[in-house]
């Protein structure tokens, strides 16, 4: 990972007085996403009604999990309470081609025909995380970079506070 990116990310953060949370996930390091989703349980303590808390890990569990399944990288990810609004962001650093994006052409909406056909067999066992971040975001969407590309969605609806800031940096 391009560790000029990840300070950059961490500067541009640490400008703002919203609370924020940023993690590095090494590649493929799958016992992360348990981890992420405690830190954001963190972040929106008494921010997030234990629904919204829910679906922000569901959705924040599932964007990591495809960035480290489907790519050979690491990921970053970047959670931001801004308001009454979370942004979630989550960063691969896959080449172009890559993982559900990049060059393929298989994404956000988009699906091969093998898995239209398991799925309307019923069979399909996986590949839902994007419809479900779809299905429970209030928006979402895909930003691709020089190298590697973020899967983003926000939340609407949260509970005003202010200065809480939980992100392993000194403040």
């Amino acid at each position: 990972m391009n560790r000029q990116t990840v300070a950059e990310l961490r500067s541009a953060r640490s400008r703002t007085g919203d609370a924020r949370l940023l993690r590095e996930v090494g590649a493929a390091d799958l016992r992360s996403v348990a981890e992420v989703r405690h830190a954001l349980r963190a972040l929106l303590d008494g921010r997030a009604e234990p629904d919204r808390c829910a679906t922000a890990e569901l959705l924040t569990s599932e964007l990591l999990a495809n960035a480290l399944v489907h790519t050979d990288g690491e990921a970053v990810v970047t959670a931001v309470v801004s308001g009454r609004r979370l942004r979630v962001e989550v960063r691969d650093f896959a080449e172009r081609g890559g993982g559900t994006g990049g060059s393929t052409g298989v994404g956000p909406g988009a699906r091969s025909a093998s898995a239209a056909g398991d799925e309307e067999a019923g069979q399909r066992t996986s590949g839902r995380g994007l419809l479900l971040v779809r299905a429970l975001a209030d928006a979402w969407g895909v930003r691709a970079h020089d190298v590697g590309k973020s899967v983003w969605f926000e939340l609407e609806g949260l509970t005003e506070a202010e200065g809480l800031r939980l992100d392993g940096d000194a403040a």
